[in-house]
């Protein structure tokens, strides 16, 4: 190879790799006040135990779209969770994790509009775990996130005649 053709080949190679369409994140639930800060926080012991195991599956191979996929073990048996993207990262404070992710932000916050607060404009899972605590629910919603303002997945308590309620946050996961 020709020195100068290397020297134009060089800025190619030192490009970063595209980011890959899908990702996934793995994670054992951990307290909030572990000595290194988890990846996976549990709020509620009782609802998600502390070594109990969260895989999440992100999906933005098709322009426009996102796809998610959480699959769950080791959970309280026979509950559903209302699930939620959130714009904040997971913390000691249930709180830490902000709002709902919304594609059209409400300008009016807590958004309780039903013009924002709905399933086509918020990442909405209702994950329900069989006997055993495991579980899996996928979503697919006709937009992507813009770049770093969905931070981290939360379960939430829920009641299973009000599935889509948005009770105590009892779970986070960092995205």
């Amino acid at each position: 190879m020709t020195a100068p053709f290397a020297a134009a080949l060089l800025p190619l190679a030192l490009l970063a790799p595209a980011a890959s369409p899908v990702s996934v994140v793995e994670a054992d639930f951990d307290p909030a006040t572990a000595f290194v800060p988890p990846a996976a926080i549990s709020y509620a012991q009782d609802l998600v135990p502390y070594g109990s195991h969260a895989r999440i599956v992100t999906d933005r191979s098709v322009p426009g779209r996102t796809g998610l996929t959480l699959t769950v073990r080791g959970l309280a048996a026979d509950h559903t969770f209302p699930v939620h993207l959130h714009t904040g990262t997971c913390g000691a404070d249930p709180a830490s994790s902000g709002p709902h992710y919304q594609d059209v932000v409400d300008p009016v916050r807590p958004s309780t509009d039903p013009a924002y607060a709905n399933e086509r404009n918020e990442l909405r899972l209702v994950l329900r775990t069989d006997a055993d605590g495991e579980g899996t629910a996928s979503t697919t919603v006709a937009w992507q996130p813009r770049p770093g303002e969905a931070r981290s997945l939360v379960l939430h308590a829920g009641t299973p005649a009000d599935r889509h309620a948005a009770g105590d946050r009892v779970a986070c996961v960092k995205l």
